[in-house]
């Protein structure tokens, strides 16, 4: 017996539109979707893990797998509403802490559901699957889909469902391309659908972000579109990566940007000079802020360098701390409007080559965050720039911080906000 996927979201109240629909009917065993946000690829994927909880059977697992677990919440958390509000009596155990759901299949089976985060590859170690959902599949490793994802689908033949908005032309990008007809692959099949096809979109909404976001940003963002490196904030990361480590340097000035930890993240302290190469960067984490202090100052003296600190949140007591000491540093409080104009400064420093690095080989962590740093728009449909979930962006804001005062020390204030708004 097989539960017909339709019937069954008829009774739970579930229309999906033509483009979910065509996802739901197919048959093949891997399926990409690669579409704009808000086309309704969660709820899509969503309803396949419902239905696929459903199917009779003694016992079946399936999961929910994204890069985060707030990522992964996303579908789980839909999957747990449905089955809260349509198929309570389904429900066997509901285990939060674990995001784990137990249900009542057709054939009086049982059914588990779990979400997973990919940032601890070894908790995707072990059992087998009967399905997969990964959300956000752009943004995983391919080693995750490789090692870890796709073994869990041998034992039983299991299928997959990948969704994402597009994120350039990278591993999830091979996939899909994998399950388009002229790839030959019937194991695979894939979808590439911009958000107006979701017919409950206001078309009116969707034209406006298009004339207020970058084309490239839209194109990708509700266009649904691979391009290459159309997600980025900056650009000639690696043109500029020419540089090394420096001493300093009688006659020579100096600026510096700090970034200072919030709970796992780093603390980062980019010195720049004043021909704007950045000669200095430490980088640590998981000390006492005394210590901090020590360890900033000194290099700060050594360079005789006046800094520049986000003054947000965790960094507010380590900067008072630092004016007590007689420190050189001025405040950068972070708003949405700050932050931004600090993004754009170094975006178009860095554009226009304006800034030397140091070589990827001298500062990975660096020249990594700035190329990940993007483009992206949130759920509620707003634009936003940061680093991939998962990843740090301390390195960026300490670069950006070290940019913007090297810049203010050689130009008036005002012409940098002009240029910028």
């Amino acid at each position: 017996m097989r539960l017909s996927k339709e019937a069954f979201f008829k009774d739970v109240g579930y229309e999906p539109h033509a483009g979910q629909l065509a996802v739901h009917r197919s048959k093949a065993r891997y399926r990409v979707v690669a579409c704009g946000v808000r086309w309704g690829k969660t709820t899509c994927a969503a309803m396949e893990g419902v239905a696929a909880a459903m199917q009779p059977g003694d016992r079946s697992i399936g999961w929910v797998v994204a890069p985060t677990y707030d990522l992964a919440d996303r579908v789980f958390r839909e999957i747990e509403l449905i089955v809260l509000e349509r198929l309570r009596h389904r429900l066997i155990q509901k285990k939060e802490a674990e995001r784990r759901i137990l249900l009542r299949n057709l054939s009086g089976g049982v059914s588990e559901i779990r979400a997973k985060s990919a940032d601890n590859p070894v908790s995707l170690l072990g059992e087998g699957l009967d399905w997969l959902v990964v959300d956000e599949a752009a943004r995983l490793k391919p080693t995750i889909w490789q090692s870890h994802l796709s073994q869990r689908l041998i034992d039983k033949r299991g299928w997959a469902l990948l969704i994402s908005t597009p994120k350039g032309k990278g591993y999830f990008y091979e996939l899909f391309r994998r399950g388009q007809r002229d790839a030959g692959d019937e194991a695979w099949e894939s979808w590439n659908m911009p958000s107006w096809h979701n017919p409950l979109l206001d078309a009116g909404l969707i034209d406006a972000e298009r004339a207020r976001l970058p084309q490239r940003v839209f194109a990708q963002e509700y266009g649904g579109e691979f391009i290459e490196g159309s997600g980025a904030v900056f650009r000639n990361v690696r043109e500029c990566a020419k540089g090394a480590w420096a001493e300093p340097k009688a006659g020579e000035r100096y600026f510096a940007g700090l970034d200072l930890a919030k709970v796992e993240d780093f603390s980062v302290l980019v010195v720049v000079n004043d021909r704007r190469e950045v000669v200095f960067v430490d980088r640590f984490h998981r000390l006492d802020w005394t210590l901090q202090v020590k360890r900033i100052r000194g290099a700060l003296a050594r360079y005789r360098a006046p800094v520049l600190v986000d003054s947000t949140g965790a960094g507010e007591p380590v900067f008072e701390s630092m004016r007590r000491e007689g420190l050189d540093a001025e405040a950068y409080p972070f708003t949405a409007k700050s932050k931004s104009a600090l993004i754009e400064n170094l975006s178009l420093m860095l554009e226009q080559r304006q800034l030397v690095l140091p070589a990827a080989e001298l500062w990975p962590e660096g020249i990594e965050e700035l190329e990940s740093f993007e483009f992206s728009v949130t759920e509620t449909g707003h634009t936003r720039t940061s680093a991939p979930s998962g990843m740090h962006d301390d390195c960026v804001v300490a670069l950006a911080l070290a940019a913007w005062k090297v810049r203010l020390a050689r130009q008036p204030v005002l012409s940098v906000w002009q240029e910028l708004y």
